[in-house]
């Protein structure tokens, strides 16, 4: 979806939904951890069921998708890994180097956790799922993707992580990426993944300036 918002917009709604976000975090944080006695979370509750009644006044009539400036800018705000409006994301920050490379430091607590004390493996495939495609349009080949394969070689703590992906080799529209998760100790998880430009993506490149940036 393109909207073409200003850069000064974008970063209005970025400021206000950031932090709003962010403490929905901390709410989400607090009822999985919260010992209050019966009453105060029937209370609580009552609290926030009013408080989602306001927010429903005005929303979307389905979910937020990914929005694109005029520039080309992509904001995948609603993105389960990475996005600004979406509290059941950490979120992960990636960051981008054009030569196909792609990183992010984050914090995973309570609401990420599987076996005690440790991430569930389905959240670490799906945060590597997302930087290894972070890494393939970083370089210009991005896609969607095909397979991923991954490699628990222990447990991953809760806690500070970090996550690394880069471009394997790339063969027309294929493009393999590989990455890792990282806890102080060392790896954790390595994974492999094939991403393919689909049909739609290769006509709507056709039509721009070629920017691999409107596909991130």
């Amino acid at each position: 979806m393109r909207d073409d918002i200003s850069e000064e917009e974008l970063e209005r709604q970025r400021a206000l939904y950031g932090p709003f976000t962010q403490s929905v975090r901390d709410l989400l944080d607090a009822v999985i951890r919260t010992e209050v006695d019966d009453d105060e979370v029937r209370a609580v509750q009552a609290e926030v069921e009013l408080l989602t009644q306001r927010l429903r006044k005005q929303q979307l009539d389905g979910p937020y998708g990914v929005r694109f400036s005029a520039s080309g800018r992509g904001r995948p705000w609603g993105n389960p890994v990475v996005g600004l409006r979406n509290a059941a994301a950490p979120p992960v920050e990636v960051e981008r180097d054009p030569s196909g490379r792609a990183w992010a430091s984050f914090h995973l607590g309570a609401a990420f956790e599987g076996p005690p004390g440790l991430v569930h493996g389905g959240m670490a495939a799906m945060i590597l799922d997302q930087m290894l495609g972070e890494a393939a349009g970083a370089g210009g080949k991005p896609g969607m993707t095909g397979t991923l394969t991954l490699r628990y070689r222990r447990g991953t703590p809760l806690g500070d992580l970090r996550a690394e992906a880069w471009i394997d080799r790339t063969e027309g529209i294929k493009t393999w990426a590989r990455g890792q998760l990282m806890d102080a100790e060392g790896v954790t998880v390595e994974a492999e993944g094939l991403f393919i430009l689909p049909k739609w993506a290769r006509e709507r490149l056709a039509r721009t300036d070629g920017s691999p940036s409107y596909f991130e």
